[in-house]
């Protein structure tokens, strides 16, 4: 039996591994992919131990060895009946013919990393795994949990655990508690420009360059920049949240700038982006510093 597990979700991947390694009587043998050598394989996959009828084993990356894995569709079928192989391939190619091979003949899983637009399912996953670790939510403070955290799986996990030391749940101790989120951090930064707090954003600024990318920093500006257009422009027909993606945390957070503003002052927002994009790219200046001149503009606008 082979299973695979394709994608860069790390968490929903790991929690599968446990569970295999659970179910197993034995112990998991785990491989590094990229360190085997093609004479390893014959004891790897047709090879039973003389302490156990049953194996589980675990190759990780196999793909980047490219000695192995360019051949690798030819073990797939003297794979014992007695194994069961377990690969972890992130990113493989899927125009390899290995690749396709192993889709035919395994048990595939792809978990992919959340997104943005993936706010309403962290908000049922959250909701679930509390009630797993035995930690009661309401609704509002799974809410709360995940604009804080976001959507990283691996954080809104320890974030749940550490809650299950708090007496009391609420809105205060979840921020008191938890770490924000970049784009948490972000969208306060942006926030700042949008009301004029000029001496407020300059300081979330210096706070943020000590930790965050600063490519990755203008990149979520820039969506959150996008995302103000959307609302500027939705008509009283339009749903949001349903035909843009966006969730209703964020659309309350920008809905009273767009008002202000208007599509004319959103245009110059979008403007004042657009050339920023452009300074960073050809390096006219550090790119904190020109971060900073954009955010200040936007907040005389």
């Amino acid at each position: 039996m082979i299973t695979l597990f394709i994608g860069d979700n790390s968490f929903e991947i790991e929690r599968a591994l446990q569970k295999i390694a659970t179910d197993f009587d034995g112990i998991v043998e785990k491989i590094e992919g990229s360190d085997l050598v093609i004479s390893q394989l014959p004891d790897i996959l047709m090879g039973v131990s003389l302490f156990a009828t049953k194996r589980t084993i675990i190759i990780r990356n196999l793909s980047e060895n490219k000695s192995i894995w360019s051949v690798f569709s030819n073990w797939i079928p003297k794979i014992s009946d007695d194994i069961h192989l377990v690969l972890i391939e992130p990113k493989p190619d899927k125009r390899t013919t290995t690749f396709k091979s192993l889709k035919n003949s395994s048990d595939v899983h792809e978990s992919q990393q959340w997104s943005d637009s993936d706010i309403q399912k962290a908000e049922k996953w959250v909701a679930s795994e509390a009630l797993r670790q035995e930690l009661e939510l309401n609704k509002k403070s799974v809410q709360t949990l995940v604009q804080w955290v976001g959507v990283d799986q691996w954080q809104l996990f320890h974030a749940i655990e550490k809650l299950k030391l708090v007496d009391v749940v609420s809105d205060e101790t979840i921020k008191d508690v938890i770490e924000a989120s970049p784009f948490e951090n972000v969208f306060s930064l942006f926030e700042a420009a949008l009301t004029g707090d000029a001496g407020g954003l300059s300081r979330t600024l210096k706070t943020l360059e000590q930790s965050e990318d600063v490519f990755r920093l203008f990149a979520l500006l820039s969506t959150q920049a996008f995302q103000l257009a959307v609302v500027a422009s939705a008509t009283e027909n339009d749903s949001i949240t349903k035909d843009f993606g966006l969730h209703p945390y964020v659309v309350s957070k920008l809905s009273p700038a767009a008002r202000r503003l208007g599509k004319s002052g959103v245009s110059k927002i979008i403007a004042i982006f657009a050339e920023t994009d452009d300074d960073i790219k050809t390096s006219k200046a550090d790119p904190w510093l020109l971060i900073e001149r954009a955010l200040i503009k936007v907040a005389n606008t």
